[in-house]
């Protein structure tokens, strides 16, 4: 049974590692690579459409593990990261400067991808996050 919690906690980590990759490596690989800066990934749009697919991935993934092993300080540390992405995203560039977007979108993703993590392993050690999914898969399946 697909463990959509799970998946979508790797999913958060995988974002918010992009997101950081993009920050650090990005202006590198431009002056390495010219041609990549005609692709456009070091436009702003960027930010905003990662922001846009990290919201809900996070925010379903961290409530679900939440509801299930009970430890709702996770929701406290991915809404902090979820705000230095935003503030990075919409606000950073024209408000902060390109060192400080870059430095809070870095921390951001950073504080996001530790939490996805640290429920990801409460939901290992706790059966109950992967149980009641798999119950409730099995118990419609008996239904049919």
């Amino acid at each position: 049974m697909l463990n959509t919690q799970a998946l979508a906690d790797k999913a958060g980590i995988t974002l918010s590692l992009l997101c950081a990759i993009h920050c650090m490596a990005l202006p590198l690989l431009i002056v390495l690579v010219p041609s990549l800066a005609g692709l456009g990934l070091q436009d702003e749009a960027f930010h905003f459409w990662m922001v846009l697919a990290v919201i809900p991935t996070s925010a379903y993934a961290l409530t679900m593990g939440c509801k299930k092993h009970k430890r709702f300080r996770l929701l406290t540390i991915g809404s902090v990261g979820l705000g230095l992405l935003i503030i990075a995203a919409f606000f950073g560039h024209d408000l902060l400067g390109e060192f400080w977007e870059k430095a809070l979108s870095v921390a951001g993703a950073t504080v996001i991808a530790a939490g996805h993590f640290y429920n990801y392993s409460l939901c290992q050690r706790h059966h109950t996050c992967h149980d009641t999914e798999q119950e409730q898969g099995q118990s419609l399946e008996k239904k049919d």
